[in-house]
């Protein structure tokens, strides 16, 4: 069987599930006013409701048969007061429903968020962007309609008629009868049709989470379709995927179409039973007044009306159902980093040390095999190899993204394990070949909203890499706008930002890793002195594929497939004419010929 076959069956089975309605219910207990008006609204709403049938009967009984004009007029007015206070418990229903709904999605979606900011690396690479907004957007969204157009619009509606329901026995218990009769019909009906629903909108769900990720990767994604003429192919899977999210909506439009007919019809034939027989016996025996006889065909509508309503606002609560569903399943994820750190620190010295260190992203895959190596503080040291070899692992693991199978990893003689780990990632700063920068301003994208990180320091930074003049010669200077992932910016310009990033926070720990090798030469020639001014004195680690990059580092440790092959400064590792010796010549050729 399928996983969606699985996960239709585990959904069609229950059309409700009280641990998760519990559930969600806690976070209206911090809403406890807004909560009790709503319900006092919705018990008035039911009461008043029940007034109106029994007031029209008696203004038609007993007033305009009688003509007694004096008493029409006070009744009248009565019914009108009645309408009045209807009205006014609905506003207050609509409002507080509503407000109770969206304050209790900003919660969810605040708790979901700070949930995200706290999980593994391992859990955003195997899972799709555009589910994830899916999730803390359209589906939180969802939710709010379970308070807002679901459940006390249900709970309205239910004891409206029930209200209803003793009016009719209590006015006339065998027209009562009459209409009750129509009523398993339309509940068998309604029954099925809620199931059907239930399968169908998680099929929506679904669709809706796949057309979210397709496009939301395929537009982050459009240099390549466009560099590689993919256009033809991507919009024909476009159009298989909106076809499903089609298909998935027009299952609960076929629904919709069987149902609200029956729904229609019933009602209709229950009113021709009540004016049939009550007409023959008001005619017949006066048994039945043309009171009573208004009166049903009034609360025929509002007993079978909230009923069809109830269907339709049942799916809206299924749909927020599913959506909780599946928000919860994200936020009780146990996905999130493990910090039992206490070791608080200001700054680093300096010192890292790897010992006989083993990782691994999947089980007994290994691609980290036991390296062992030192750091002293102030020192620079560069870290080279194929791709795969395991360079940029290494950043990761003294980042803690990822947790070590086995060995050590010590900073200040101190496992990275027990420092704080926010303490521990503030004096580690990273300059990634792939620089992403937020659509903000390039202050903004430089200090990260860090308040203690001052314009001036900013500037004062900038002047010493050699990009202040670029910055200032923008329009808004550092106020300027990079949008989205910085696409105003060239890929040079976006490095010397990132560079400037990781030099104001002053870490205690620089690593750049890759960090020249997309530039242009004179982006690469300014990056260059940068990097010799602020490594000065601090420890640093430069991945790097250009050997030219790395000659003056203080010790160059040369990987392969997870190992380290050679260590030794740069001549040393000449002499050796090992591996760093045969990269080095290979490159050295490569740059004369061209």
């Amino acid at each position: 069987m399928s996983e969606k076959k699985k996960e239709h069956k585990k959904v069609v089975g229950k059309v409700y599930d009280v641990k998760l309605f519990s559930r969600l219910m806690r976070y209206a207990s911090h809403y406890k006013v807004q909560f009790n008006l709503s319900v006092v609204a919705v018990l008035s709403i039911a009461l008043l409701a029940a007034i109106r049938p029994m007031l029209l009967k008696k203004i038609i009984d007993d007033f305009i048969l009688s003509k007694d004009a004096e008493q029409l007029l006070l009744f009248t007015s009565l019914m009108l007061l009645v309408l009045v206070m209807e009205v006014l418990f609905q506003f207050l229903f609509i409002y507080f429903a509503n407000w109770l709904g969206q304050s209790i999605i900003r919660d969810m979606r605040t708790q979901l968020f700070k949930h995200l900011l706290n999980f593994k690396m391992q859990y955003y690479n195997k899972s799709a962007v555009g589910k994830l907004v899916t999730r803390v957007v359209s589906d939180i969204e969802t939710i709010s309609s379970v308070f807002g157009q679901g459940l006390f619009m249900i709970i309205s509606d239910l004891l409206k008629m029930f209200v209803i329901a003793m009016v009719m026995l209590y006015m006339n218990w065998q027209l009562a009868l009459i209409v009750f009769s129509i009523l398993p019909l339309l509940i068998f009906a309604t029954k099925i049709f809620q199931k059907a629903m239930k399968s169908a909108f998680q099929d929506v769900r679904t669709e809706v989470s796949n057309l979210n990720s397709f496009v939301q990767e395929r537009i982050t994604g459009m240099r390549i379709i466009q560099l590689f003429s993919r256009e033809k192919i991507e919009y024909d899977k476009f159009k298989s995927i909106n076809d499903k999210h089609k298909k998935a909506w027009i299952r609960t439009v076929w629904y919709n179409s069987i149902f609200f007919p029956i729904a229609e019809v019933l009602p209709s034939i229950a009113i021709g039973l009540v004016v049939w027989y009550g007409g023959l016996n008001a005619a017949v025996s006066n048994s039945v007044t043309a009171g009573e006889i208004i009166s049903f065909i009034m609360m025929n509508n509002m007993l079978f009306r909230p009923l069809r309503q109830i269907a339709d606002k049942f799916n809206t609560l299924q749909m927020g159902m599913v959506a909780a569903e599946r928000v919860f399943k994200i936020v009780d994820a146990d996905e999130s980093e493990i910090d039992q750190g206490e070791v608080m620190v200001e700054t680093f010295k300096g010192k890292v040390r790897f010992k006989d260190v083993h990782f691994s992203y999947i089980p007994k895959e290994e691609v980290i095999k036991g390296i062992s190596f030192e750091v002293n503080p102030g020192d620079t040291v560069a870290i080279v190899g194929a791709t795969g070899a395991g360079k940029s692992t290494i950043i990761n693991l003294m980042n803690r993204f990822y947790e070590i199978n086995s060995g050590s990893i010590t900073i200040d003689d101190v496992d990275i394990q027990e420092y704080n780990l926010h303490a521990l990632r503030d004096q580690i700063a990273v300059v990634l070949q792939d620089v992403f920068l937020f659509s903000d301003s390039i202050f903004n994208n430089i200090t990260l909203k860090d308040d203690s990180i001052s314009l001036e320091e900013v500037q004062k930074s900038a002047k010493i890499i050699g990009i202040h003049d670029f910055i200032m010669s923008l329009p808004g200077g550092y106020d300027y706008n990079v949008k989205e992932r910085g696409v105003m910016l060239s890929v040079g310009q976006r490095q010397l930002i990132a560079f400037l990033r990781a030099s104001v926070s002053k870490p205690g720990i620089l690593i750049l890793d890759e960090a020249t090798s997309s530039i242009d030469s004179h982006s690469e020639k300014l990056i260059q002195e940068a990097t010799e001014k602020i490594t000065k004195n601090r420890t640093s680690i430069i991945i790097a594929h250009r050997l030219a990059t790395i000659q003056k580092a203080d010790k160059i440790i040369v990987m392969e497939n997870g190992k380290i092959m050679e260590q030794g400064s740069h001549s040393e590792l000449l002499d050796k004419k090992g591996y760093y010796s045969k990269l080095y010549h290979i490159q050295f050729v490569q740059k004369q010929a061209s």
